[in-house]
């Protein structure tokens, strides 16, 4: 099979015979003469497009044999015309150029290795087996955008045994027979088999997303040209609308942000301070005089119930308290505390009545009953809790 992305990457349309077609796990599984269509590989997804009216959804070198996989079959023996998704392929040039720049300049200047490549549909990343500072990798993009805009022509090709000889160029595994070079002026000369850009300037530019510590080294996440492009849009939309949120000029929503969320942090600190105040107004309000005192209150969460017990038992020796708060996932949220009782094992009763989950310690447990409002009252009841006024 003759592949004609080694002839050209801006191979858009072509024409092939059928060798093959047979119906697969996904789909049908076409073998041409020759192809355009890339196969999944070296850290490139592969290409999807058109032939002969079906759609390619997937490509795979098997065995070292291209399989097209298609969602109608192909008549054997008929030539037909393929067409490549040039958005996809386009973009996925730009990326694994970029990602070419970026480990080349990192090898030259630090010495690491790029032993992980992945192009998702997200973003790109690159495993290297070194560690880095978000400065250095900043000054690293600044490079490879200038060789990008100074437009350095591309090579791509299959250089003789004797030009190989005198090459260095970087590679993951010891090679033998044919070896296809990428080579950027100044920038990389890697072993690649995957389709690229004829220039730099194609690139578009090169953006680091993240960076975080993985396996020993960095892991590093970076869209380029288009892709990087776009990104940038989403980010200045959600940047806009922040500003708009927060009445902040777009430079300065950092600072809005941070200033909204210490008022926020002294507002949670007011209401936490309330709250405890109202749940001990409604513990004193208590009849004391019972010894199972079972409280409902809609709208409370777990930090409120348990002041609500604490502060009802605060002098009480005997007697337990239950507090309830309907739950806004369903059911309802309990706390059982006691001075004299053992509420790890009532907990573990009532769970076992109320179709509820929780546990706690010997003095306060707590979790959420699932059964139905009069179910629950009646189950209390018999067990002897009154209901506080």
């Amino acid at each position: 099979m003759k592949k004609l992305f080694y002839d050209s990457a801006y191979i858009r349309t072509f024409e092939a015979k059928v060798l093959s077609c047979e119906k697969g796990k996904k789909g049908y599984e076409v073998v041409l003469d020759q192809t355009a269509f890339y196969p999944e590989g070296g850290g490139q997804p592969y290409d999807t497009g058109i032939l002969g009216g079906a759609h390619v959804t997937a490509v795979h070198d098997v065995k070292g044999e291209i399989v097209h996989y298609t969602d109608a079959p192909l008549a054997v023996g008929e030539t037909v015309t393929g067409e490549i998704n040039w958005d996809r392929r386009f973009q996925n040039m730009q990326g694994h150029s970029g990602e070419h720049l970026v480990s080349g300049l990192i090898h030259a200047k630090y010495g690491y290795d790029n032993v992980g490549f992945h192009m998702g549909a997200e973003e790109i990343t690159i495993d290297l087996n070194g560690l880095l500072e978000w400065e250095d990798l900043m000054e690293i993009e600044k490079k490879a955008n200038r060789i990008i805009w100074e437009d350095r022509e591309i090579y791509a090709g299959f250089p003789s045994a004797e030009e190989l000889a005198h090459m260095d160029y970087r590679s993951k595994k010891e090679l033998t027979g044919a070896i296809r070079i990428v080579s950027i002026p100044g920038g990389d000369t890697c072993a690649c088999c995957g389709t690229h850009v004829k220039t730099t300037g194609e690139i578009g530019l090169v953006k680091f997303l993240t960076m975080i510590h993985y396996k020993g080294g960095v892991r590093i996440s970076l869209l380029c040209g288009e892709a990087a492009v776009m990104d940038y849009e989403k980010k200045r939309e959600e940047l806009q609308k922040i500003s708009v949120l927060l009445s902040a000029k777009a430079g300065k929503t950092a600072d809005a942000v941070e200033k909204v969320k210490n008022e926020l942090t002294m507002t949670q600190a007011k209401c936490s301070e309330m709250s405890r105040k109202l749940m001990k107004i409604y513990a004193d309000q208590l009849n004391g005089g019972n010894s199972k005192i079972c409280w409902i209150e809609d709208g409370l969460d777990m930090t409120e119930l348990r002041h609500f017990v604490n502060f009802a038992l605060e002098g009480k020796k005997g007697g337990i308290v239950l507090a309830l708060s309907e739950s806004v996932n369903g059911g309802f949220s309990y706390v059982l505390g006691s001075q004299s009782e053992d509420m790890r094992a009532l907990s573990k009763e009532l769970n076992g009545e109320l179709s509820g989950r929780g546990g706690g310690s010997s003095q306060m447990a707590q979790g959420t009953f699932f059964a139905r409002k009069e179910e629950l009252l009646s189950s209390l009841a018999a067990r002897g809790f009154v209901m506080a006024d």
